[in-house]
């Protein structure tokens, strides 16, 4: 029965998908302000779940500091930053890699949610990028952060880049775990049609830096991961080597 109800679904939810997202990417980028902008991006992707028939759970949005923090999150589908930002207050700004800004139309409507893009292959430009998001943290600018840095076709939580939490623990800034269930079955394991899936996004308790150096960003990611690994409900996979070095 789930094989049959993914074959009517899948066309009709990926049709719906192709007609709302450069809808809502559109209006985005029209949008008058930041603030607007980003309004008009949670409430899109929102919009494009109830549309295709799927649950949205968050819980634990209170946990989120007032000021500035970083959250981690686990990463299992292409989906996962919309559903991110459907899930975070407005405030948080998210950092991806910057290939996502060559995408067509996506890439504009990401900019003007202000997405911070990263270049990890330059380390000159990997450097400024860093010093940026320092900068933001002690202006109380809290930030969101994919630390696998990518996403398998595989089930499994890979290891974390200590990028974040160096930041984190240099900067004085709690770190917060949160995971995202049902994503991959959604739209993940680079298969090009969707399947349904419930969502359930959950926000934990922040995680206080016990230091400034990288012992203390080490013990933060390790605290962090652990976190998020026994809530994914996805296996251990510490093993993979992935790319993109810190």
């Amino acid at each position: 029965m789930r094989r049959l109800l993914d074959c009517f679904y899948a066309p009709l939810a990926a049709l719906i998908l192709a007609l709302l997202v450069p809808l809502v990417c559109m209006v985005v980028i029209i949008g008058p302000n930041l603030a607007v902008r980003r309004e008009i991006g949670r409430f899109g992707v929102r919009l494009m779940m109830v549309c295709i028939g799927v649950p949205m759970r968050v819980r634990g949005v209170r946990n989120l500091p007032a000021g500035a923090c970083v959250v981690v999150c686990n990463h299992a589908s292409y989906l996962d930053g919309i559903l991110l930002t459907a899930a975070l207050p407005r405030r948080f700004s998210f950092v991806v890699q910057d290939g996502a800004a060559g995408w067509p139309l996506i890439g504009q409507c990401l900019s003007r949610m202000g997405v911070i893009f990263v270049n990890r292959r330059d380390p000159r430009a990997g450097a400024r990028t860093t010093r940026d998001l320092m900068r933001r943290l002690k202006q109380d600018e809290p930030l969101a952060i994919f630390a696998e840095g990518t996403f398998k076709s595989e089930p499994g939580l890979l290891p974390f880049k200590v990028g974040a939490f160096l930041m984190a623990a240099r900067c004085g800034t709690p770190v917060v775990p949160a995971v995202i269930r049902g994503s991959r079955r959604l739209y993940g394991g680079g298969r090009k049609l969707p399947r349904w899936s419930a969502l359930a996004i959950e926000i934990g308790a922040p995680i206080a830096p016990s230091g400034e150096d990288r012992d203390a960003a080490l013990g933060l990611r390790d605290t962090a991961r652990a976190a998020v690994l026994s809530r994914c409900g996805e296996p251990d996979r510490v093993d993979v080597a992935t790319e993109g070095g810190e």
